[in-house]
């Protein structure tokens, strides 16, 4: 039986055949969007959870090594049981300033792919690589097999890609692992928020220094050619956990909308000369999500004006809030603190933030199990 999942945007015109009234236009502006789930192929079963055998050595293979790759490559240097196997990028000279790190950390040279836009496809079939860590431009995600396509289509071949071979497809979200998230992610698991209703994230980060930075204008050009919320992850992943988003809950519905785009054809102007007249990406793009279990999520995305850097991180239960930025902060019911192991805390309310002594108590006392066991190592 097909199931459908609606999407409703704002921001998106359908389009009318010759003849409509203007009602029936003004009707059809606005109508959700409805898009079909396939078909799953038969016997084929989700990897949600999936567990697979340990692996002593984990044998690593990195394509792209450009703005992020060599700061990859050297973390990987210090994890304990892998191995660096081999390295891939469009210049070989990237390939070389990589190996230069596994020399600098005592570690043999490896393999090395470059000078076609092919060379990834000749590391991904060896036989002695475990994982392939990516860190190209987006665009070219889906194609190399990470979880960050770009339309739906190449969504569903990951998934059936994962399925199939059941191998873990992961999406690197560093942000999920941050400390003030993943405490905080601990409370919520046990209760001190009281049912979570509401949660934030964002990408706020004003990216005028750094457009020139990336490779062939992959970032500006993808925000002059596409329109939304183009870089969710920072602020959906943490989000989406606090809500047990497919481990009991489902996003459901959206509404999307965005400003007018101003800063975004003025840079193309000022570095080109050209005078840009459909830049589709608005400078801002907020984005409401309902699900089906009667939550929310207030997603957004803004690299285009003056701002402190924000994802917006926060959290709105029945007995408690937590909120990231600008300042770290937690408020709570007196009840849900009340302990033998917590500080005076006699002028706790529920309608300002704890002290700072309680929020280092609370973050003590609720630090993730991952944080315990590699928290030293990280930093």
């Amino acid at each position: 039986m097909k199931k459908l999942f609606t999407v409703a945007s704002l921001g998106i015109l359908l389009a009318c055949h010759t003849g409509c009234t203007s009602q029936q236009k003004e009707q059809e502006a606005f109508a959700p969007i409805k898009v079909e789930i396939p078909a799953r192929p038969a016997g084929q079963e989700d990897v949600i959870q999936l567990v697979t055998p340990k692996i002593d050595t984990v044998r690593v293979g990195f394509v792209g090594l450009g703005m992020r790759g060599p700061g990859a490559v050297s973390r990987w240097t210090q994890i304990p049981g892998t191995k660096v196997v081999a390295l891939c990028d469009l210049l070989p000279e990237r390939v070389e300033k990589s190996q230069e790190i596994l020399k600098k950390a005592g570690m043999p040279e490896a393999a090395a792919y470059s000078g076609s836009e092919d060379a990834w496809k000749q590391l991904c079939e060896r036989d002695d690589i475990d994982l392939v860590y990516i860190i190209t431009d987006w665009k070219h995600h889906a194609e190399m097999g990470v979880p960050a396509a770009m339309t739906l289509d190449e969504i569903w071949k990951l998934v059936d890609t994962s399925e199939r071979t059941r191998k873990h497809c992961m999406q690197l979200e560093n942000c999920v692992y941050d400390f003030f998230e993943l405490t905080s992610l601990n409370m919520a698991q046990q209760g001190i928020f009281g049912e979570v209703l509401h949660v934030e994230g964002s990408y706020i980060h004003n990216l005028e220094d750094f457009w020139g930075a990336y490779w062939n204008n992959w970032r500006m050009d993808y925000n002059q050619k596409h329109r939304g919320d183009i870089y969710a992850t920072h602020g959906m992943g943490p989000a989406c956990q606090l809500l047990d988003i497919h481990r009991g809950d489902r996003m459901k519905t959206l509404v999307s909308m965005d400003t007018k785009a101003v800063n975004g054809p003025a840079y193309i102007k000022k570095q080109t000369g050209e005078e840009v007249t459909d830049f589709q990406n608005g400078d801002q793009t907020s984005t409401l999500i309902r699900t089906e279990n009667g939550k929310t999520m207030l997603i957004q995305h803004n690299v285009m004006t003056p701002r402190p850097y924000s994802r917006m991180y926060q959290i709105v239960g029945t007995d408690g809030y937590a909120s990231k930025y600008p300042v770290q902060e937690y408020c709570l019911r007196p009840s849900q603190v009340e302990s033998d192991d917590m500080p005076d805390h006699e002028d706790l309310n529920a309608h300002g933030s704890v002290p700072a002594e309680v929020k280092q108590a609370l973050m003590e006392k609720y630090k993730h199990p991952i944080h315990v066991e590699l928290e030293e190592t990280a930093k």
